[in-house]
């Protein structure tokens, strides 16, 4: 099939899902569109009750090209865990050491269970010593010290998410599941099944899958991935995760009640990522929207999950790098979602 082609069925997949939204909807979507475009956005999709309601792509937007999620990739470590959890290799409460020994011997390290670390209150420093956005080896993050007792603190960066990746690797290979990493398993169990194909995921120097970042999937297979958490992890009437693993993915810590296992839960007290993130350190209130889990990375790229009104919203923007330099600008997830709820 020709580019040409492409480009025509993609743009009456657009308008087709235009039309089975009522024109009130469709008001909203559009005021939604703008704001997003005028602040960088190449996409924006819209699924309510499992059906397509609105899909529009705009300059490097397009409909079968992936895009980087950045930190938006975070997010599917927590849904990897449940996989995990539902197949007998984890427990959600058991301790990193029983896997990675080495953490036996240290006084912090020893007392960190696998919730600790998705919570990023493990009292690693999530940053590390690297500059901002550099991401470790598993090796690497692995020796990472602990200066603070478990649970006391929030701390936001790739070096949890590259230990759980060390931590998963080991316990593949001791189990002998035939997958060469996480990402081989988290493909295996959700995206094959779920029918994602992630266009790219960046690999570090040491030939593993980066799991704080690096993930680029089209609109459509992020918001896939959405509505199969939004329906419990339950795919074609069958469940591939563990029911509970997964519903603990939006439990918070006592450290930040605005972050699960790696989703952010936007509410009063969240603790964000971080001033140019574009995700709210004040989680502005989100009254009348009801419920609200969200996967966030730089650039404001955004997977929204709204279980109260059975949506999925998915935005893309431009500018990841610029971004991650001087800020998200004026971005408001409040504003966005307001226009697009009428609320």
């Amino acid at each position: 099939m020709t580019q040409k082609l492409l480009s025509r069925r993609s743009a009456l997949v657009g308008l087709s899902a235009l039309a089975s939204a009522p024109a009130f909807a469709q008001g909203r979507f559009e005021a939604a569109k703008a704001y997003s475009n005028a602040r960088r956005g190449i996409s924006m999709l819209v699924m309510q009750r499992g059906q397509l309601r609105f899909e529009d792509y705009q300059g490097n937007g397009q409909r079968f090209k992936g895009w980087e999620l950045a930190s938006g990739t975070k997010s599917f470590s927590g849904v990897l865990a449940a996989a995990l959890v539902q197949d007998g290799l984890l427990k959600l409460d058991e301790y990193c050491a029983d896997t990675l020994t080495e953490f036996w011997s240290d006084r912090y390290r020893s007392a960190i269970r696998m919730t600790d670390l998705l919570h990023l209150v493990s009292g690693i420093d999530g940053k590390g010593s690297r500059n901002f956005g550099d991401v470790p080896t598993y090796a690497e993050a692995v020796t990472a010290p602990s200066t603070k007792a478990t649970g006391s603190q929030f701390s936001y960066g790739p070096v949890p998410f590259q230990i759980f990746g060390e931590l998963v690797r080991r316990k593949l290979v001791a189990a002998k599941t035939g997958d060469v990493d996480p990402l081989a398993y988290l493909t295996r169990r959700l995206f094959t099944p779920l029918g994602i194909r992630p266009i790219r995921w960046q690999r570090g120097s040491d030939a593993l899958p980066h799991l704080p970042s690096g993930a680029a999937v089209t609109a459509r297979d992020w918001a896939n991935f959405g509505q199969f958490v939004l329906a419990g992890g339950v795919h074609r009437g069958k469940a591939l995760v563990d029911p509970a693993a997964l519903r603990a993915n939006f439990e918070a810590s006592s450290a930040n009640p605005g972050y699960g296992l790696t989703w952010w839960i936007p509410r009063p007290g969240m603790i964000g990522p971080g001033p140019r993130s574009g995700v709210a350190g004040e989680a502005v209130s989100f009254s009348g929207m009801g419920r609200l889990y969200m996967a966030a990375g730089a650039g404001n790229q955004r997977l929204y999950l709204l279980p109260d009104q059975d949506m999925v919203i998915v935005r893309q923007a431009d500018g990841i790098r610029e971004t991650m330099r001087r800020g998200a600008g004026d971005w408001s997830d409040q504003t966005f979602l307001s226009l697009v709820l009428g609320a």
